[in-house]
């Protein structure tokens, strides 16, 4: 069977293929600093190497412009790369991002974060599990048919982006522009998470999000606290009096219209999330903390998957160096970000939260408020065959059926896919909880890593039989 065959391929190169994803690590594709621009193109042309090597008929770099600010302006290139044709079979769309998040605070981390090293079987490194080391376990299982049968059983795409941690701006741009481009059946995602070490998910709901950022200035300099205290407004006292009033006691957002659309599940779904093996308890204590807080009435699992949240992800102002010095600051800025679901829109509540601001800026201040970006949030049906398909392959692979899950993390370009193309959503994530994703030391099993190569390869044959 050209299975067993790809399988073998597999078992003799995994040592190779630890050692390859670590080339890739080395290249410091922050996306969100315009110092590594070369890096992005660097990231795009390793991609796209390695996908010609193995033998693809078309591999191209594609450049993109981001539009999303109201003005064109150079975006990072997208990887586009295609299988031979089968005809007859269906298409499958893979998407990824190369692409990873800034590494500050660099000191935080117990290895450079662009030097990967294997530790107790666990890679450590910027990207590792967000998401060069999930991308690339599709691009290694396609390797295995390609070099044993000469083709996947089905038609493949790639498309590989390098703005997801910013906007997918240029991604955005290139899928209005060029739909066909990207038609599929079936769009297979490894940028999720599974429910835990050993049990495996297919992800069938992610959030959207709403992304802006604030600054109020106040006097035209900074002011001696003691001269000026209580005379004139102070931004950092009316910025973090507005942000905390955001939420009320209850942990509803105080936004008007914000819960205007938002489905409540039923007592049956909820049930359903309440049977999963969650242990909240080892979950504090993983985080080293006491409790949860969140949405009066909804267990900590809902209040992650399936309710909409605030946070705020920065703030900023006045002084912030060693020991004292007594000023009234002349601005203050903060970034936050709401967490949606489905049929909340993004730039509508931006602009609901401006307004809101509006009315309660207290004189002596003005505002400068931005939309950064936002994307809606997705749901997949449990009982499409493509998704049957997936838990199938996963199972195979890693030798327990998963789980159907949600996750409260966004990917704004999934939902700009299923508004465009409308493919089956297949979100197959590898990773965990403990990868530290976002932050130092973030890290990705290789077992796992191993494991998404051969679910990966198996998918391939499994897709090829839905009718």
């Amino acid at each position: 069977m050209a299975l067993d065959e790809v399988k073998k391929y597999l078992r003799d190169n995994a040592t190779l293929f630890e050692a390859t994803l670590t080339e890739l690590l080395k290249i410091p594709t922050i996306s969100a600093e315009s110092e590594h621009r070369p890096d992005m193109l660097r990231g795009a042309e390793w991609l796209a190497d390695y996908l010609t090597k193995m033998g693809l008929p078309m591999v191209e770099v594609l450049p993109t412009v981001d539009r999303t600010s109201g003005e064109a302006k150079a975006g990072n290139p997208v990887v586009y790369a295609e299988t031979p044709y089968v005809a007859g079979a269906p298409t499958i769309l893979v998407y990824g991002h190369y692409d990873v998040q800034p590494v500050d605070p660099i000191e935080l981390w117990k290895t450079p974060p662009f030097e990967p090293v294997i530790q107790n079987r666990r890679m450590y490194g910027r990207g590792t599990s967000d998401d060069k080391g999930q991308l690339i376990t599709h691009v290694f299982a396609t390797e295995a048919w390609m070099k044993t049968a000469g083709r996947p059983p089905l038609n493949i795409r790639f498309c590989f982006e390098g703005e997801e941690e910013t906007s997918s701006g240029g991604l955005e741009d290139l899928l209005q522009r060029e739909p066909q481009r990207f038609a599929c059946d079936a769009m297979v995602v490894s940028d999720t998470c599974q429910f835990g070490p050993n049990r495996p998910a297919i992800t069938c709901g992610l959030r959207g999000i709403s992304y802006c950022e604030i600054e109020l200035t106040g006097p035209n300099r900074d002011l001696h606290s003691g001269t000026f205290g209580g005379a004139v407004t102070n931004p950092v006292n009316a910025l973090t009096r507005i942000l905390a009033d955001m939420i009320d006691a209850d942990g509803r957002v105080q936004i008007p219209g914000f819960y205007d659309g938002v489905v409540e599940l039923t007592a049956e779904e909820r049930e359903e999330i309440r049977r999963m093996p969650f242990d909240e308890r080892a979950f504090f204590e993983e985080l080293e903390v006491t409790g949860t807080i969140g949405e009066k009435g909804y267990t900590t699992t809902e209040r992650r998957w399936i309710r909409p949240t605030f946070d705020i992800n920065g703030i900023w102002g006045g002084f912030q160096g060693e020991g004292s010095k007594t000023v009234l600051p002349a601005k203050a800025s903060a970034k936050f970000s709401f967490r949606l679901v489905p049929n909340q829109d993004p730039e509508q509540i931006a602009n609901a939260t401006k307004a809101w601001i509006e009315k309660r800026l207290p004189t002596g201040v003005t505002m400068k408020f931005t939309y950064l970006h936002g994307g809606r949030g997705v749901l997949s049906s449990t009982a499409n065959p493509f998704v049957r398909a997936a838990a199938a392959a996963v199972e195979e692979a890693f030798g327990v059926a998963p789980l159907y899950m949600r996750d409260g993390g966004s990917i704004p370009i999934i939902a700009k896919f299923a508004e465009v193309v409308n493919p089956a959503m297949l979100l197959v994530g590898l990773g965990l909880d403990m990868d530290q994703i976002h932050s130092p030391n973030e890290s990705f099993s290789m077992d796992d890593f191993q494991k998404g190569i051969l679910s990966s390869a198996i998918l391939w044959e499994k897709l090829a039989l839905v009718k």
